[in-house]
């Protein structure tokens, strides 16, 4: 698993209108706030996306961008979007390779069930690719007011 103060794995996916983004994009110019969920249109992973919404305009005041990641495919991300009015950029990696990179695909387990997926995740990048919070497993609720104060210190 990643830790702080080590390099931000590089990577490259289409958003939800199928435009590639790399964290190449931010170097040097903005922060970003690279959180994964696992699925589109869930519970917690509405709740996460509606928050970060609310304050997208305080994360771009500090110089941040929120993109979130999810297996799910430009259409479903799109969708997710119009259905809430997000504010976020959202990720498709279909392939599972941005997960792999961030070690967010795991065994998880539900109902006595095991499978592979997401594990809710959340990684701040500096403007230079370093690593500031490297973290797994985080509840969604209020997680984005967290994040937004974290990019404050920077």
């Amino acid at each position: 698993m990643l830790q702080a103060k080590q390099p931000a794995p590089a990577f490259s996916s289409p958003n939800q209108h199928g435009k590639t983004v790399s964290l190449a994009d931010f170097a040097g110019k903005q922060h970003v706030v690279l959180y994964f969920y696992p699925k589109d249109d869930t519970p917690g992973c509405t709740i996460e996306a509606n928050e970060f919404t609310a304050l997208a305009a305080e994360f771009a005041a500090h110089n941040a961008v929120v993109i979130g990641v999810s297996k799910d495919d430009c259409g479903s991300h799109q969708a997710f979007i119009d259905k809430f009015g997000l504010k976020v950029e959202l990720l498709a990696d279909t392939s599972g390779e941005v997960c792999a990179a961030y070690g967010v695909w795991q065994e998880k387990e539900k109902n006595g069930v095991k499978k592979m997926g997401i594990v809710r995740s959340t990684f701040v990048i500096d403007k230079k690719g370093m690593l500031v919070e490297a973290l797994y497993q985080v509840d969604p609720n209020g997680h984005a007011q967290a994040m937004l104060d974290v990019i404050k210190q920077q």
